[in-house]
């Protein structure tokens, strides 16, 4: 081969291998474009079931104390009645030691 052939060929291929180079990173960033928009879409969609699973354990949790503060205030009128018909027979003293210990013995395991 002449010499200026075998520049013009190596001409051609350098052209066509950068183009091929140049071409192909922009393959790459539109790839990576959609795959990145759908990592954060997937992100954004796992913090709001995460929240309305926090929200759902929150309010289940405000059902529980509320209904817990209905059972000790029930309890509490209960004892109010045990104590006035206690103290009607005499017998209120030792009752309220032994209620005191169990409250006691409530707070200690709770």
């Amino acid at each position: 081969m002449s010499r200026p052939v075998l520049l013009v060929f190596l001409l051609i291929v350098l052209i066509i291998t950068s183009q091929f180079e140049w071409k192909q990173p922009l393959v790459i960033d539109l790839d990576a474009t959609p795959t990145i928009s759908q990592q954060q879409q997937q992100q954004q969609h796992v913090s709001k079931r995460e929240e309305v699973v926090k929200e759902k354990i929150i309010l289940s949790q405000e059902k529980n104390i509320q209904r817990l503060n209905e059972l000790v205030r029930s309890l509490r009128e209960q004892l109010q009645q045990c104590k006035g018909s206690n103290e009607a027979n005499g017998t209120a003293r030792p009752l309220t030691a032994h209620v005191i210990g169990l409250e006691r013995q409530q707070l200690l395991e709770g």
